[in-house]
């Protein structure tokens, strides 16, 4: 079979790359061509297009960066059209991958949606767009089926396939982060990936720096962007950048500044406490703010439904609250503990292990029943 995969940015290429990988092993002979990164590439999808130049977040940025996006969906279009696929597999991403599931649904080809928008957070009229333009969705968050099902929409609730990646990684021989001669105890800042996220968060991360001399920063920079970049930002402040080790350094850590998005529930998965950052220009946030119907933004208290983790949004995230709360992880035995031990029950409310190998299974079972 041919699949199409859509996937703007590095969680979900990283997402797409395990599904493309479990669904090789079940159609040896299938062909996929995609949008994503590095790591679809290496399973062997054929790459239109990189999400290096796609990561556009915020309101006001997606409109000054309109034109782009627009000609970016033609070329999407123009490419499926040509390619003329079996399925269209979705990766979250939804300003950009509703208008392809309407696309090809007109088109008549099959729609799968892995990895739900969310849609139960902001803008819920989308679950409507899921209705009449998606075949199957695969959620990944346990909280997710009963909101579709609200909704009469019934979605296939596989997992979260971070379980498999972080498991995968833990089992191989060498999994240490090969620092210069520095000991120091390692704290691990994650300002994101897209060019407009760590241009705010790293400069607050980083002005804590002289607050914790005993400690050695180190920065999980995205391979997307250059090493420049990240050097122009840092200065003159003691901290290194490490690319591709996101893992391998959460694995070293012993506590973390981390962006809200993915990486909140990554750092969670490696027992690693954390303080969760936020911060979006100012117009983008009170739009947000408006629309936005949910008491949190870090998944690991989305998914716990309490605040397990601290949360610094906007006009919070500052330097001398950072330090306070970085302070209690690091030297209150209690506050660490108790943090450690909700991530174990929200590992376990996860889905457990083999998430990508079940969302594959269920989409070549769709498929193959309409063929």
């Amino acid at each position: 079979m041919k699949y199409y995969i859509v996937a703007g940015e590095a969680s979900g290429d990283l997402h797409a790359s395990n599904l493309i990988r479990e669904l090789k092993r079940l159609d040896p002979n299938g062909r996929f061509r995609a949008w994503g990164g590095d790591k679809v590439q290496a399973q062997g999808a054929e790459l239109v297009m990189h999400y290096r130049h796609m990561g556009f977040m915020g309101f006001v940025e997606v409109l000054a960066n309109l034109r782009t996006i627009l000609g970016f969906i033609r070329k999407c279009k123009n490419d499926i059209k040509q390619f003329n696929p079996d399925v269209v597999i979705l990766i979250d991403y939804p300003g950009f991958n509703f208008r392809i599931a309407e696309f090809a649904r007109k088109s008549g080809i099959k729609v799968f949606y892995y990895i739900s928008p969310q849609v139960w957070a902001w803008n819920r009229s989308r679950v409507f767009q899921v209705k009449k333009w998606v075949d199957h969705m695969f959620v990944i968050l346990p909280f997710e089926k009963a909101f579709y099902n609200r909704f009469n929409i019934d979605v296939d609730f596989v997992g979260h396939p971070l379980l498999d990646a972080i498991n995968s990684y833990k089992q191989q021989k060498d999994s240490s982060l090969i620092l210069p001669a520095d000991k120091r105890p390692v704290i691990a800042l994650l300002p994101g990936s897209r060019k407009q996220e760590v241009s705010k968060m790293l400069p607050v991360m980083l002005k804590v720096i002289p607050l914790f001399p005993s400690y050695s920063f180190v920065v999980a920079g995205a391979s997307s962007l250059p090493v420049s970049f990240y050097n122009n930002i840092i200065g003159s402040h003691q901290a290194e950048v490490v690319f591709d080790k996101t893992y391998a350094l959460l694995n070293t850590a012993k506590a973390a500044l981390v962006t809200s998005g993915t990486a909140t529930l990554e750092t969670a998965l490696f027992r690693v406490p954390q303080v969760v950052c936020y911060k979006g220009s100012y117009i983008s946030y009170k739009i947000a703010k408006q629309l936005v119907k949910i008491r949190y933004i870090s998944l690991v208290n989305l998914i716990m439904d309490r605040p397990v983790v601290k949360e610094l949004i906007q006009n919070s995230l500052n330097q001398h609250n950072i330090i306070r709360e970085l302070d209690h992880l690091l030297n209150n035995e209690i506050v660490r503990q108790e943090m450690i031990s909700n991530y174990t029950e929200l590992e376990d409310r996860l889905g457990g292990p083999g998430a990508s190998e079940r969302a594959a299974n269920l989409m070549l079972k769709y498929l193959t029943e309409s063929s």
